[in-house]
């Protein structure tokens, strides 16, 4: 049986993962700890064979305020769990990191991407990695996860906000774009295989296929009996837009097939079957 601990109690994605895993209670045992006092500190790491770390701060607006909470939060905090894990005995640490760590707005992510976050969210999951990477040798595994937006069931971020557009807005833009995504089972399969396999190095998992954001609203409107009328009047001026919040919605931005895995193996679910299921279940962890 693994031994899993998830720092990061209430957490979308961890506990996503938890019920992954607890439907094969005889193969994994799952505790979620709370990362957000120093409680933490005084927990038996030694008892466990994984540590999966998911503590973190996201989707919150950045402020000149709040900067420093994201490097304190992302970046320390991970760290020192890390080097608290090690010293425990734990053979294996999962972090989970961002897309965000590339500072890419538009286009393809391939191999010659360098690492140029823009936000103090993508440079604290950046500098997290390569303090991690100093922990990692052949008794401590360290694997990486880079997913693009997760969607599902009770998910944060952007995916809500185009579902209410796609419920309420009598027309919406054609637009021949393409979007890296996973939805939050696939990804908590990925998390369970690299789990069993013991995957280390750089991860980027994603769904069998790009998404294309007008398809994804049509999709919504219609699990919702609504209709929306795709046009094109609008769809040449939304491609060139500059806008941040325009351009992560109409834009292109993909991982290019030679640094992602799309392997079969954690396909658990189609995006069409996916759309469905989160529609269906609004605020119901998945």
């Amino acid at each position: 049986m693994k031994r899993i601990l998830i720092t990061g109690q209430d957490s979308y994605i961890g506990t996503s993962v938890e019920n992954w895993l607890m439907r094969e209670p005889d193969k994994y045992s799952v505790h979620t700890i709370d990362m957000r006092d120093g409680s933490w500190k005084n927990h038996d790491f030694s008892q466990y064979d994984v540590v999966f770390h998911v503590a973190g701060i996201a989707h919150v607006k950045e402020t000149d305020e709040n900067r420093a909470l994201y490097y304190s939060v992302n970046r320390d905090l991970a760290y020192e769990t890390a080097k608290m894990a090690k010293e425990s005995g734990v053979k294996h640490f999962i972090f989970l990191s961002s897309m965000s760590v590339y500072g890419v707005e538009n286009g393809v992510i391939d191999n010659s991407t360098k690492l140029t976050p823009k936000t103090a969210y993508g440079k604290s999951k950046a500098e997290a990695e390569n303090l991690l990477k100093n922990l990692d040798d052949e008794s401590f595994a360290l694997s990486i996860i880079r997913p693009p937006m997760v969607y599902g069931p009770g998910c944060k971020g952007n995916y809500p906000k185009l579902s209410k557009l796609a419920v309420k807005a009598p027309i919406f833009p054609l637009v021949d774009n393409k979007r890296s995504m996973i939805y939050v089972d696939n990804l908590s399969e990925y998390v369970k295989i690299i789990i069993e396999k013991k995957k280390s190095g750089v991860l980027i998992p994603q769904n069998a296929e790009y998404i294309n954001t007008s398809m994804m609203v049509k999709l919504i409107a219609d699990e919702n009996s609504k209709k929306v009328l795709m046009t094109k009047m609008f769809s040449g001026m939304l491609k060139r837009l500059k806008i941040g919040p325009l351009k992560k919605v109409f834009g292109d931005l993909v991982y290019d097939i030679e640094i992602s895995d799309f392997s079969n193996d954690y396909q658990v679910c189609s995006f069409k079957e996916s759309i469905k299921i989160t529609e269906n279940s609004k605020g119901v962890i998945s």
